[in-house]
C-alpha cells in the first residue's frame, strides 16, 4: 500500500548517455524548479548550452502540455555534457510516462532514443582504438 502511494507522488525514469546515468523524478507542482545532485540547475550546469539541452523536452511539449513540474535528478558518471544529455533522455521518458499523448512530439524531436555512441575500446598493438604506431620502412 505504501509503495502505491509513493509511486503516485512522482514519475520516475532513467536516462543514459555514454557512461552517465540519470535518475529523474518529476513531481506535479504549482511552480517549476530544477535540482541536480542537490544543486540548482544553473549551479550544476554553468554553461548555458547544457541548460538548454536539459530543458529541451519541456520546450518541445510546452504548447501541448503546460503543467509545471518540480524536477529532481541524481546523475552519475561521464562528463557534464553527457550528463546533460542523459538528464534530457530521462526527462523525455518521464514525460512520456506522465502523458502518453506526448510520445509523438518527443519521438519526432528524437528525445526518446538513447544515443548509442560511446568510446571505442583500445586494441592491443595500437596506441588508441584505431591509431597505429608510426610505420617506418627502414
Amino acid at each position: 500500500m505504501a509503495s502505491q502511494q509513493k509511486a503516485s507522488r512522482y514519475i520516475e525514469a532513467v536516462g543514459r548517455r555514454k557512461t552517465a546515468v540519470a535518475r529523474v523524478r518529476l513531481f506535479a507542482s504549482s511552480r517549476s524548479s530544477f535540482v541536480v545532485n542537490g544543486m540548482l540547475l544553473e549551479e550544476y550546469f554553468p554553461v548555458e548550452l547544457w541548460q538548454h539541452v536539459v530543458q529541451a523536452p519541456f520546450a518541445v511539449v510546452r504548447e501541448q502540455h503546460n503543467q509545471p513540474y518540480r524536477v529532481s535528478v541524481v546523475v552519475r558518471g561521464s562528463g557534464k555534457s553527457a550528463q546533460a544529455q542523459a538528464i534530457r533522455h530521462g526527462i523525455a521518458r518521464a514525460l512520456e510516462k506522465a502523458e502518453a499523448s506526448l510520445r509523438p512530439l518527443l519521438k519526432k524531436a528524437g528525445l526518446l532514443k538513447r544515443d548509442p555512441r560511446a568510446k571505442e575500446r583500445r586494441k592491443f598493438g595500437l596506441k588508441k582504438a584505431r591509431k597505429a604506431p608510426q610505420w617506418s620502412k627502414r
